[in-house]
């Protein structure tokens, strides 16, 4: 969001394009002739001569940069121990604007320069969030450890039900229904093909195969089929003590190690919100669970930060633009400038919220299907609908100090809202 606050008169503007190794520093101040260029390198000599320079020119300093991969969280950083005022460059505003300032898409790191200090002279800048500052790092680090950890086990589980799976035993992918289900992993590292099934007896197997499973209804009938199943597969004959079972083993126990992994850092993850209360408060919302909370915390931080909730719906880019010139006027669609992995969390949280029994989530979502049951189109604006929703709600909780209450929202004449247990001790006459 742009920044509306006032800017000291006489002021240093300081104009940083962020690189891994090094980067590239412009320098504007009262009474220069012209401006001064810098090259700091990525070291904590250069990073100290450089800010030892800002504080003997005795005026306030604004320094503005643009973020890149994470190459500017160490200078970001130092610069706000030093006591420096840091302001955010959008990328897609740098990008606009060097376009119009040089008619060109030429690229270079001093032309980048010039037009963040452009953008930073017309306050046509965001505010810096810094993690370290705002004790969000371990919550970040654990929140996107767990995202990368839970995309390369997604990626390892394809490869097993397109590759592996289809190869030497096709027919036990039917019994995958869960992306947290291991017992199925578990079962193929010890009977990884049909033949590995089929030299046993079925008393045999089902004895065996008995603590792989974990505890199930009818695991006897499930391992029953199971066998039967091996018998007439159409898996490919491949050797137990070949090269192709000896990698199909090999993935398997990948699989199992990252969803280890991921466990892990879910118990880390309550274990240090545990004492949380805005931790506890999103846990309570119908759809929002561990990790959803913390990577709403890791992403947003604290949401009383915001004075409204248009400003929160805006950072999580659930915003409403809309195309308009002359006589002509598009249709309003969302602006997705905002936090990309919030509007995930936020989404993911709607599709479970109305699934679930009775919340005035699900309620939403109905009365937006109500019109157009059958329409893709009006299912994906219902989701969307319900997952700004939940953002407003959670703004709501954090802001207020309040608890979420669970009950069933009715609308009445009145234009209030109650219960449905309310409205129906209400008097008819």
């Amino acid at each position: 969001m742009t920044n509306t606050q006032s800017t000291p008169e006489a002021v240093v503007w300081v104009a940083i394009d962020v690189a891994k190794d090094r980067h590239e520093a412009l320098i504007e101040a009262p009474g220069w002739k012209s401006r001064k260029k810098f090259r700091v390198q990525n070291s904590a000599e250069e990073f100290r001569a450089f800010a030892d320079f800002l504080h003997g020119l005795a005026s306030p300093i604004w320094i503005g940069f643009e973020p890149t991969g994470n190459y500017h969280r160490a200078l970001a950083y130092f610069l706000h121990s030093e006591g420096f005022h840091l302001e955010l460059i959008s990328s897609v505003a740098l990008a606009r604007t060097r376009e119009a300032m040089h008619n060109s898409w030429d690229k270079n790191d001093p032309k980048d320069a010039q037009v963040i200090l452009h953008l930073l002279k017309g306050r046509l800048t965001q505010h810096y969030h810094d993690p370290m500052v705002h004790n969000l790092n371990d919550l970040q680090e654990l929140s996107k450890t767990h995202h990368h950890i839970s995309l390369e086990k997604t990626r390892t589980q394809h490869r097993l039900l397109t590759h592996y799976l289809p190869l030497y035993f096709p027919e036990i992918a039917c019994y995958h229904s869960s992306s947290r289900s291991e017992w199925l992993w578990n079962l193929l590292i010890e009977f990884p093909t049909p033949r590995s099934v089929n030299r046993l007896s079925k008393d045999e197997f089902v004895r065996k195969a008995w603590t792989l499973v974990g505890r199930k209804v009818a695991k006897e009938r499930i391992l029953t089929d199971i066998y039967l199943t091996a018998q007439s597969s159409v898996g490919l004959p491949a050797e137990e003590n070949s090269e192709a079972v000896a990698m199909l083993r090999f993935v398997l126990r990948q699989l199992l190690t990252l969803c280890q992994l991921r466990a892990t850092i879910e118990e880390r993850a309550d274990d240090l919100l545990s004492s949380n209360e805005d931790y506890q408060r999103l846990r309570r919302i119908p759809g929002i669970g561990p990790i959803s909370a913390l990577t709403i915390l890791a992403e947003a931080g604290d949401l009383r930060r915001f004075s409204h909730h248009r400003q929160f719906l805006k950072f999580c880019g659930f915003d409403l633009a809309t195309e308009q010139s002359g006589q002509f006027r598009g249709l309003s669609r969302l602006s997705k400038r905002g936090n990309a992995r919030l509007r995930a969390v936020f989404w993911m949280s709607a599709s479970v919220a109305v699934r679930m029994r009775e919340n005035s989530f699900r309620a939403k979502f109905e009365r937006y299907m109500r019109s157009d049951p059958g329409s893709t189109d009006r299912k994906r604006k219902a989701y969307v609908a319900v997952a700004a929703k939940i953002a407003r709600v959670a703004f709501a909780l954090i802001r207020s100090g309040v608890d979420y209450r669970c009950f069933h929202e009715v609308a009445v004449p009145g234009g209030r809202t109650r219960s449905a247990r309310a409205v129906e001790a209400m008097p008819t006459s």
